[in-house]
């Protein structure tokens, strides 16, 4: 189905798709990785061919629950399990992150969790509540990414799109040193939030800032010109548009 979920869970609002376990309110990491089915590893299988030859420089991603092979990939590839993720957000923002969705996505081989950040930002009147989005795929065909995002993840689609539409994004390749790679991660979010921060206060003080019925004028003015070669049914049209507006 389009949701491509295995197993998931989620607090609050029912997704879409109608799938998953719901939790009542919010929980801690291993709380979550138990509700979301990802308390599994991922083991690395020697590759045999079938008359018993083992293929050099290639492994097989098994999860350890079920002996289920979620992908073939070189001996570069460096693993990082589920436990590692979650451990990644709390060390993030502290233990007392509160996880709002994660699961399982196309039978394992590819998995998120999205944490609820501590504070809510205001802009103007608008209440905005980011998200921490971390993927993790199990089969080779992607890279490990974080993001702050308003989107609230639910499937393989809206994890897309919040990795699609996301400000600040962070995203590194399975091989090398994870940890250090994870380290900048940190780095890269800990700017993030403080974006969100300077967001916050810019749209504070444009918020109390008062603007005049003359400066409305010359800003419409300036959004909708009038050409000098344009007809008289043209400038017509764009004066009663700026009344319009006015």
């Amino acid at each position: 189905m389009p949701a491509e979920v295995e197993t998931m869970f989620y607090v609050r609002e029912t997704p879409w798709h109608g799938l998953g376990t719901r939790v009542e309110g919010a929980v801690s990491s291993e709380e979550a990785l138990s509700a979301a089915g990802l308390n599994w590893d991922v083991v690395q299988e020697k590759l045999y061919t079938e008359d018993g030859y083992c293929v050099p420089g290639f492994y097989a991603n098994v999860r350890d629950s079920d002996n289920k092979v979620l992908g073939v990939v070189t001996n570069r590839y460096k693993i990082v399990q589920n436990r590692e993720a979650f451990a990644f957000t709390d060390g993030l923002f502290g233990k007392g992150v509160k996880y709002e969705t994660a699961g399982s996505l196309r039978e394992g081989r590819k998995t998120w969790i999205l944490a609820r950040l501590p504070k809510a930002y205001r802009l103007a009147e608008d209440k905005v509540m980011p998200y921490l989005v971390f993927s993790n795929s199990h089969d080779g065909s992607g890279a490990v990414k974080a993001a702050m995002t308003p989107v609230r993840v639910v499937c393989n689609n809206t994890l897309n799109l919040a990795l699609q539409r996301a400000d600040r994004i962070w995203t590194a390749s399975h091989t090398g040193d994870m940890e250090s790679k994870l380290e900048d991660a940190r780095m890269t979010l800990f700017m993030a939030e403080n974006y969100m921060n300077e967001l916050s206060k810019e749209a504070g003080k444009l918020s109390r800032r008062k603007v005049s019925d003359a400066e409305v004028d010359e800003y419409i003015k300036m959004l909708l010109p009038i050409a000098t070669d344009a007809t008289e049914v043209t400038e017509k049209n764009v004066k009663k548009l700026r009344e319009y507006l006015s």
